[in-house]
């Protein structure tokens, strides 16, 4: 019986993309980079490839919050302190809380009916910060930043740290939601959880990482359930 639902955050309730964007043009603004959407594309790509790396284990978080500025920089060719832009972006990034459609009314419909939790990666100070700005820290039982975990999805480390500390936890009784095919849906079947994809942007399926759901929209989810 499905009683726990474990869900990614960003990208899966709060829409990251566009506070990244956002956040984004506004600390390049201050250092003088232009952010017109070719760099506001390139970054986005270098970033989410910095954070893949993370997770394959062969970057820290650290060298991850700045390498990725350092290679947006070099190729731009600008002379920009990456730690100073990157504590400037953080900032902003910490005030953006728009929701992914549907996040919000999900969350009101299924936190009397299940345990739900958060399972994020990202800077602790950032997240709890948007989680609360957006007013939905009372649905969840527990949450799970990997910061304070001091380990990150995929690692099954992180997972077994999450269910460490919920009382009786079952895996069989879980469900882990997100939006990323290696953080949240490898991660999720290797802690033997089932798994459903949130594939909004209709992204390419992996024959390596099969999650045992499919959604393309958070309202799906609702009805997906209630065959559970």
């Amino acid at each position: 019986m499905l009683t726990n639902i474990f869900f990614d955050l960003d990208n899966t309730l709060l829409d990251f993309d566009g506070g990244e964007a956002h956040a984004l043009s506004r600390a390049l603004r201050q250092f003088g980079v232009d952010p017109t959407p070719a760099v506001l594309d390139r970054y986005h790509a270098i970033n989410l490839s910095q954070w893949e790396l993370l997770e394959e284990g062969k970057l820290t978080k650290d060298q991850v919050l700045t390498r990725r500025f350092d290679l947006l920089f070099a190729e731009l060719g600008a002379a920009c302190d990456s730690r100073a832009v990157c504590d400037r972006y953080e900032g902003f990034l910490a005030e953006e809380h728009g929701f992914v459609p549907g996040a919000r009314g999900l969350l009101e419909a299924l936190a009397p009916r299940y345990s739900l939790y958060l399972a994020t990666n990202g800077a602790a100070a950032v997240q709890r910060r948007r989680l609360a700005d957006a007013g939905i820290l009372p649905y969840f039982r527990n949450i799970f930043i990997s910061e304070e975990v001091g380990f990150h999805k995929p690692s099954p480390a992180f997972f077994r740290a999450c269910f460490a500390a919920i009382p009786g936890f079952d895996p069989a009784s879980a469900l882990m939601v997100g939006d990323s095919l290696t953080a949240d849906i490898r991660g999720g079947r290797d802690a033997g959880l089932r798994t459903c994809w949130l594939n909004r942007m209709g992204r390419p399926r992996r024959p390596d990482i099969v999650p045992d759901y499919i959604v393309t929209a958070l309202d799906q989810l609702s009805v997906l359930l209630e065959t559970l």
